[in-house]
């Protein structure tokens, strides 16, 4: 297979070209615009299809309430908003993306959700959160992110400045298929260049869940699962790491 595996990718990187091009021209600005839109139509799809399985993660939030406070959350690339509805009453959520096109779609989704406190929309890479104090928060949240951030070990390195000993980082992300001899771990080679493009930048070849193994965590708790989608975002990996 892997013969063939090369020999497919090599022709759809032919047939991207043009969109390398074009990236590396600057005409992509426009879909940064497009995209929120199109992530907001996409996230009521996805929430019904996990919602279970993100109602019982984000159960966990009530581990990590602090003793003097209301539980202060973080959360990396926000998009749309399509978590707010997990947090319990009373949290206190700052957000965070790079894409500043997204507030209009993240406003409606607070609008919805008035049972939580917004401190502020920040907008930032994962990589990069300067605008956040060391050990300010008690719980970081990271959904379908990792996916398309440029350096994922980065990202947890920033989630572990900003949390507060004891705190925890909540993650969600779909992941390559861990078995090279299946056809999910072919068709998520062949096709990524084509998606990473439609995806603004998302990849499906990533095998995240070493990232976060190798992260400076006390504890990791960690469980492959395959979500109800096509084959290049079936394999996920959900849980949360402790500091």
């Amino acid at each position: 297979m892997s013969l063939l595996l090369h020999a497919c990718l090599l022709l759809v990187k032919m047939i991207t070209l043009p969109l390398r091009v074009a990236e590396l021209l600057g005409l992509f600005s426009l879909y940064k615009r497009v995209f929120p839109f199109i992530m907001y139509k996409v996230t009521f799809n996805y929430n019904n299809l996990m919602n279970d399985k993100k109602r019982e993660l984000f159960r966990n939030l009530s581990r990590f309430y602090p003793a003097d406070g209301p539980l202060r959350i973080l959360e990396i690339g926000c998009g749309t908003g399509a978590n707010f509805a997990h947090y319990p009453t009373g949290c206190h959520v700052t957000c965070t993306d790079p894409n500043p096109h997204f507030l209009r779609y993240l406003q409606e989704s607070m609008e919805q959700n008035q049972h939580l406190v917004y401190d502020r929309f920040v907008v930032a890479s994962g990589e990069d959160l300067r605008q956040v104090e060391d050990a300010s928060v008690d719980v970081v949240v990271c959904t379908l992110v990792l996916c398309s951030v440029r350096k994922p070990h980065l990202v947890l390195k920033e989630a572990l400045r900003v949390l507060r000993p004891g705190g925890a980082f909540f993650f969600l992300e779909h992941v390559v298929f861990s078995d090279p001899s299946s056809w999910g771990f072919f068709l998520q080679h062949v096709l990524q260049p084509l998606w990473y493009y439609f995806g603004d930048g998302c990849e499906t070849t990533r095998t995240t869940w070493k990232h976060l193994e190798a992260a400076e965590f006390s504890e990791l708790s960690l469980q492959h699962i395959q979500g109800p989608f096509n084959v290049m975002m079936r394999p996920h990996i959900v849980g949360y790491a402790i500091k």
